[in-house]
């Protein structure tokens, strides 16, 4: 005698005979008005604030020093720098610190001459 298989209980399949609907969705909610909006923002204990950004930025600030501070003892080896004719010794760390603010300060003058291309632009483009 066979045994019946057991079925697993799972959603119920569809009725071939009834007609498909389609999903009812509820209503949007009206915007609600700048007083709400801002009364739910400070009964909001755990929003952001000016000084939690200020203190995340105090976290990574100090995460990058310490990681400075490491590259510096790991890297106290003396090098020999020739630049332009000036040639010296100067311990690796404060070589290639100076080198990737050098590069940095280029990255910037380039970023403000852009941002100040753009704004002439659009200045130009309103009147």
């Amino acid at each position: 005698m066979s045994e019946p298989t057991p079925t697993t209980p799972g959603p119920a399949s569809p009725d071939p005979t009834t007609e498909p609907t389609e999903p009812t969705t509820a209503p949007a909610p009206a915007p609600a008005d700048r007083a709400s909006r801002r009364a739910r923002r400070e009964d909001d204990p755990l929003r952001g604030s000016r000084t939690s950004g200020v203190w995340f930025g105090v976290i990574i600030a100090a995460i990058v020093l310490i990681l400075l501070v490491i590259f510096i003892v790991q890297n106290t080896q003396s090098v020999r720098v020739s630049y332009f004719g000036w040639d010296g010794e100067a311990p690796l760390s404060v070589s290639l610190l100076v080198a990737a603010v050098a590069g940095m300060v280029l990255a910037i003058i380039a970023a403000s001459l852009r941002i100040l291309q753009l704004r002439r632009r659009v200045r130009r483009n309103r009147s």
